[in-house]
């Protein structure tokens, strides 16, 4: 009998480590690799792109270059070089060679190397670093972004017999921009002949003492600038504005510049909403850009323009379209435009064909339950499009899938996180349609522990999404990662609530004015909905969120009539009123309708303000900030804190000095999964 208890003890202990072997960490998840957008070989037989992998003793992230030959179905890497990161590989026009960003040494330059792993090469040695490149079709002219001295802003640049003075003057708005104080430098675009794989003219600054940037900052890339095929023009995006203005308006606009002439043409003015990324047809007959109609609505529908650029005239191509457009990608012959959308809480693939001429020339040509982040197309020698994608779900993260342009059909090209997928046992995620307070129906994700017992009780997570305008998608997050916390035992409920895009203009504009209001009764709704299964533990539940994920913990937690244990704030808003110290004001006005002291004062700053309902908080709740976070200032976080404290609250603290919005260093980011794990199983297991 003591033979058989201890064989099943065994087994128990045995299956036990397996689990444990199996089971989803913060470790495992920096073990993965990182994957970046695909670049097709001109003749489509090869792909380029590079990966970035962390390693977590060194607190330290490094990125390479990968080539995959679709004739031999494998990959190579290309650079493997621990003391430097190469990025944003582009293909020389005959295909030999594979150009791309090194910073070894320090200084970002032009580095190439041939299609078979030969001849590394640096190409440029220039004084100033290139932060960004581009190189024209016709591999006749390059651009190139490289950081310009504008204004002096530093005590010691001012003053010069005070050498050692830190002060910073400022006379005007935006003296500060997401992690980054202005210190007087701009982004410009130069451009120049190229020849060989080198720059063979002086670079010709496109902005010479403009002080604005191109592309755009804080995220702006490649994807605002684009050559003509002939590489005679370049097309590019500009917000050329600064102080208060730029602050207070989100108007960019898309700029042609002539090479021959050296003339500038704004192709958008008039358009009052950010108009960028700019893109060429193969032919150099059109131009696409994307555009949002209205001045300081950085959340507003997305549209396609299109511009002829013989007979100077542009329309819209998505008029009927009620879906934001996030990439554009042209078809070899330029009779078709495949783009990415959101569409019920996924993002696809679809196809405008100018062909069509009855009905909707707009098709959805995937239907993945998962999001395609990123498009290249190359025309194969037998005249055939190959289109591959960057492709990610919550359970996987992103690799590369070519895409059948009949079918839509997707398939995995690349293996990039085989096996340490291979030793991760994923929960189950399923979709629930969940009745709102007015009737109307909110896609809901409900991810499940690994090894899902329906007969068990389990503790169960409200997911807020942060935007306010992003979807719940299938994002493959590495922090607020779906599928980590359903690792750790827990049932994750992710609402599409009020304001979020995929679902319409109507929906997504909903949350404008309206931040407490219909969005927050969604969340409760579907937490509520799920809470009806016998295996959600109603005792046990928690509310987590970053930014306006953090603003709706703060705001639910003084509404939420006892449903919560625990709550979770990252870089939340907790007092709309002291928000007026964030950078980007177009977006509190436009989002709250006005600022606080307008007459009347929109909701948003009394009935809305989190900090106005303090006197309800009566639930534990972990606050974290995040000291270079300037768009939600980490000010917000310390009020909360500290109001909660004084209130006899439970509450920690958690700030990191060195991160901004986001927790982005490796040793930061386990923490700060730990802290997270650690206060939720202290009050929900």
């Amino acid at each position: 009998m003591k033979k058989i208890i201890l064989q099943l003890s065994f087994i128990f202990i045995f299956k036990g480590i397996l689990f444990a072997q199996n089971n989803f960490t913060p470790e495992k998840m920096f073990q993965l690799k990182r994957v970046g957008e695909p670049v097709l070989s001109p003749s489509g037989d090869k792909l380029v792109y590079s990966a970035r992998a962390f390693d977590l003793k060194e607190n330290k992230g490094n990125t390479d270059l990968f080539l995959y030959d679709f004739k031999l179905n494998s990959t190579v890497t290309l650079t493997a070089d621990a003391n430097s990161n190469e990025s944003s590989p582009s293909w020389s026009s005959d295909g030999s060679r594979i150009y791309f960003l090194n910073d070894k040494g320090g200084s970002s330059q032009l580095w190439s190397i041939n299609a078979d792993g030969s001849g590394l090469t640096q190409q440029t040695f220039l004084e100033q670093e290139i932060n960004m490149y581009g190189i024209s079709p016709a591999g006749n002219t390059i651009w190139l972004a490289m950081d310009v001295k504008i204004q002096a802003v530093q005590g010691n640049e001012i003053y010069s017999d005070l050498p050692k003075a830190t002060g910073k003057v400022y006379d005007d708005l935006m003296m500060r921009h997401w992690d980054s104080w202005e210190d007087g430098s701009y982004s410009h675009l130069f451009v120049a002949s190229f020849a060989d794989g080198k720059i063979a003219s002086k670079p010709v600054d496109l902005m010479p003492g403009e002080a604005y940037d191109a592309p755009m900052k804080p995220f702006g890339g490649n994807e605002q600038i684009s050559w003509s095929a002939d590489g005679k023009t370049l097309a590019y995006t500009c917000k050329r504005s600064s102080g208060v203005h730029y602050a207070t308006h989100t108007n960019s606009d898309v700029y042609l510049y002539d090479v021959e002439s050296k003339q500038t043409f704004n192709v958008s003015g008039g358009m009052l909403g950010y108009d960028k990324d700019p893109n060429f047809s193969p032919d150099g007959k059109y131009m696409l850009w994307l555009s949002q109609k209205t001045d300081g609505n950085e959340a507003d529908r997305i549209r396609l323009f299109l511009y002829d650029r013989e007979m100077k005239t542009k329309i819209e191509l998505s008029e009927k379209f009620d879906y934001s457009i996030e990439a554009t990608c042209w078809s070899s012959d330029s009779k078709k435009i495949y783009f990415l959308s959101v569409i019920n809480a996924t993002q696809q693939v679809f196809v405008y064909d100018f062909s069509i001429t009855k009905g909707s020339p707009i098709k959805q040509l995937t239907n993945d339950l998962a999001d395609f982040t990123g498009m290249t197309l190359a025309k194969t020698p037998s005249k055939k499009d190959i289109m591959v994608c960057t492709r990610m779900t919550l359970s996987e993260p992103t690799d590369l899938f070519s895409i059948d342009l009949k079918s839509g059909i997707s398939k995995q090209v690349t293996f990039n996180n085989k096996e340490v997928l291979s030793s991760i046992t994923m929960g189950e995620v399923k979709k629930r349609m969940v009745k709102s307070s007015d009737n109307k129906e909110i896609l809901t994700w409900v991810l499940y522990p690994p090894g899902f017992d329906p007969a068990k009780k389990y503790p169960t997570l409200l997911y807020c999404q942060g935007g306010p305008e992003s979807p719940v998608s299938q994002f493959f997050s590495y922090r607020w990662n779906l599928q980590l916390m359903a690792a750790n035992g827990y049932i994750v409920v992710a609402p599409n609530r009020r304001g979020l895009p995929g679902f319409g203009s109507e929906w997504n504009d909903a949350i404008l004015g309206d931040w407490g209001g219909q969005s927050m009764r969604d969340l409760l709704s579907a937490i509520d909905d799920v809470s009806k299964e016998a295996y959600v533990d109603t005792n046990k539940r928690g509310a987590v969120g970053p930014s306006y994920g953090g603003y709706s913990v703060f705001w639910l937690a003084g509404h939420h009539e006892k449903r919560f244990k625990a709550f979770i704030s990252h870089c939340g808003v907790f007092n709309m009123e002291s928000m007026l110290a964030t950078e980007e004001l177009f977006f509190l006005n436009h989002e709250q309708k006005g600022l606080y002291w307008n007459k009347p004062m929109p909701k948003g700053y009394n009935e809305f303000s989190p900090h106005r309902s303090l006197s309800n908080w009566d639930t534990p709740i972990l606050i974290i900030a995040n000291e270079k976070d300037y768009r939600v200032p980490y000010t917000q976080s310390l009020e909360a804190y500290s109001a909660a404290r004084l209130m006899g609250v439970p509450a920690r603290f958690l700030s990191y000095p060195d991160e901004n919005h986001w927790v982005l260093k490796p040793q930061n980011a386990v923490m700060w999964q730990r802290e997270f794990f650690k206060w939720l199983d202290t009050y929900l297991k």
